[in-house]
């Protein structure tokens, strides 16, 4: 934490992450930096202002009738909702029903949405809202989901971006790993701290890290 630093969002400074150094594992990756989205998911300030950023390449282009929400962006997902409503000459959601919904994971903890959610998803325009993407595995889960469902992907939006493959549909996003000085990623089978005998800070997991 003594060497936590700051980033600011270029066309929005008032839009901030924390950074640790260190040397962290998620279920999929080895991390050289834990960024603290937390408080983007849950200050209601910074999280209107994170959906007014997030709005912006669909104002005026995409239709969208349900946001989906994962990784504690339900706040986020409200706002946005909130924000592509808006009048205006060129908003194309002006005054329309935008529904606002989370997945769950069933006992073989795959991705599903209960009855009476799937009708917000069938044959509706969607946007997946996700904290973060490193490895791309989450993500794949979601679309699956979302695919499974017949629901359709209008858009993808994401706090932090550190995946380098292309996916069919843009990902926007806020922050990504080339904001961060030094970030590094690795399989946990090469990872080069692990490798030089470094022990690991922390396990990174949903809503923040366990110290180890």
């Amino acid at each position: 934490m003594s060497k936590a630093f700051n980033v600011k969002l270029s066309n929005n400074p008032s839009i901030i992450t924390k950074v640790i150094p260190g040397h962290f594992t998620t279920s999929h990756s080895h991390l050289t930096h834990y960024l603290d989205l937390d408080n983007l998911k849950t200050n209601s300030s910074l999280a209107r202002s994170v959906a007014v950023e997030f709005a912006r390449p669909y104002l005026t282009t995409t239709l969208v009738d349900t946001i989906v929400c994962m990784e504690g962006t339900e706040l986020i997902g409200a706002y946005l909702a909130e924000e592509l409503k808006k009048g205006g000459v060129s908003a194309i959601n002006s005054g329309k029903e935008i529904y606002v919904v989370t997945p769950v994971n069933n006992v073989n903890r795959q991705l599903t949405f209960q009855s009476n959610i799937q009708e917000l998803i069938i044959d509706h325009n969607l946007i997946l809202l996700v904290s973060s993407i490193s490895s791309g595995i989450t993500i794949k889960s979601a679309l699956d989901c979302l695919a499974y469902y017949g629901g359709k992907l209008v858009g993808i939006s994401a706090l932090f971006n550190s995946f380098t493959k292309d996916l069919e549909q843009e990902i926007n996003y806020l922050f990504t790993h080339e904001d961060i000085p030094d970030y590094q990623k690795f399989s946990p089978g090469d990872c080069e701290m692990c490798n030089s005998g470094r022990k690991l800070d922390a396990i990174v997991m949903h809503g923040g890290y366990t110290k180890i």
